[in-house]
């Protein structure tokens, strides 16, 4: 896993996107094992990134269950990871880090 989330920043990182950020998500319930974010320089940078993370991808084997696409928000769905690739505005309005920083396994109690 560690990796294949190495492999994907890297791939973005040769393909200037912006504060790249990666979140293992492994102990914490939630419904996928990482996720990694980062910022677009803008609508045709982030459709560029998709494009060229795909390509590269699928080469390794890499499989993409569904990818849901915007001209401010790309996300792929690798179905253990997620790719979140965000226009700056979108990026500082929805702060998903500050989500996945904080996100913690739901407390079980009885009923």
């Amino acid at each position: 896993m560690k990796k294949r989330v190495e492999n994907i920043v890297r791939l973005l990182d040769e393909k200037k996107a912006e504060n790249i950020q990666s979140f293992d998500m492994q102990n914490r319930d939630y419904f996928v094992d990482s996720v990694v974010i980062a910022t677009t320089l803008g609508e045709r940078h982030g459709m560029a990134l998709l494009d060229y993370l795909k390509g590269e991808l699928k080469n390794e084997g890499e499989k993409f269950l569904n990818i849901d696409e915007s001209d401010d928000w790309v996300i792929l769905d690798m179905g253990d990871i997620l790719v979140h690739l965000m226009s700056p505005d979108y990026r500082a309005r929805y702060n998903i880090e500050e989500f996945l920083s904080e996100y913690k396994s739901p407390e079980v109690t009885a009923g």
